[in-house]
């Protein structure tokens, strides 16, 4: 169990979940059950261990927060040098898999999303806020690779998927920074957010960068992967986070940040689901 627990599960999840909807959208015909298989045993593998890693290089921040103090390296149940070895192969073995079984294009955006997670946003969230503005790149990296693994390029599409995804983890983590506030600030991590005491500042950026997010996300209908069912129900989507947006600002405590949070949780796996469903 630790060893699972390493790999983050619930944010594993979402990693493929967001792949295999790039996929999807990229696809053309029937979809190749066996390249599908491939794709999400080598993601798998390469973002687990990516998060065994990031877990590995934080362990003394973990340990000062009371929300990580559990996790396997904070609370002894695992050696650091354990979870090093375990990430390393694991990452390596999963970029192998993918260049091997997909192509080199999918291996080459989860290699690029390993290493900014890793040797980017890890290490600057110990000194400056922007490590939130980097942070979000790695996450909104995925449904890119799974449209170059069935595409074996970028285009405007995939570029799109990724705004989308971009955008929407701003909103997220200013919600989840002010949650935390307190935690982060303890042990050192220079979130976006977290020097905001009043929470005002934080709640005008969600609502503003979620006003973009709203924008944003109607592109896939302009330009032609989605339809109009998806333009309605993104549009009600964003329409939901921002009305949570328009609450944080008007009460700026830690009751309006979990609606954010809630909100934004509501809207990602809803709007890949309606954009998966109503693909053209």
């Amino acid at each position: 169990m630790s060893y699972l627990a390493l790999v983050k599960p619930r944010v594993l999840t979402m990693v493929l979940v967001a792949t295999l909807t790039g996929f999807y959208l990229g696809s053309e015909g029937h979809l190749d059950l066996r390249l599908v298989l491939a794709l999400m045993i080598g993601t798998a593998m390469a973002a687990g261990g990516t998060f065994s890693l990031n877990q590995y290089m934080e362990r003394d921040l973990d340990a000062l927060m009371e929300r990580t103090r559990s996790r396997p390296l904070p609370s002894g149940n695992l050696r650091p040098a354990e979870a090093l070895w375990f990430g390393a192969a694991l990452t390596v073995a999963g970029l192998g898999y993918l260049y091997l079984t997909v192509n080199g294009a999918a291996a080459a955006v989860t290699a690029a999303t390993a290493i900014i997670y890793l040797l980017a946003y890890t290490p600057l969230k110990r000194v400056s806020s922007l490590c939130t503005a980097v942070g979000a790149i790695p996450g909104a990296l995925p449904p890119v690779a799974g449209w170059a693994a069935i595409r074996g390029s970028i285009d405007a599409p995939a570029w799109t998927l990724f705004a989308i995804m971009y955008l929407w983890q701003l909103p997220h983590t200013l919600a989840i920074a002010q949650l935390y506030r307190e935690d982060y600030t303890a042990a050192g991590i220079h979130l976006l957010g977290i020097e905001d005491a009043d929470g005002r500042g934080t709640a005008g950026q969600v609502v503003i960068n979620t006003l973009a997010l709203m924008a944003v996300g109607l592109l896939p209908t302009f330009l032609g992967f989605d339809g109009i069912t998806y333009f309605v129900v993104a549009l009600a989507l964003g329409g939901l986070l921002l009305s949570s947006g328009f609450k944080f600002a008007s009460r700026p405590d830690k009751g309006g940040a979990r609606r954010v949070m809630v909100a934004s949780l509501v809207y990602l796996p809803a709007l890949l689901l309606v954009m998966v469903l109503d693909k053209i």
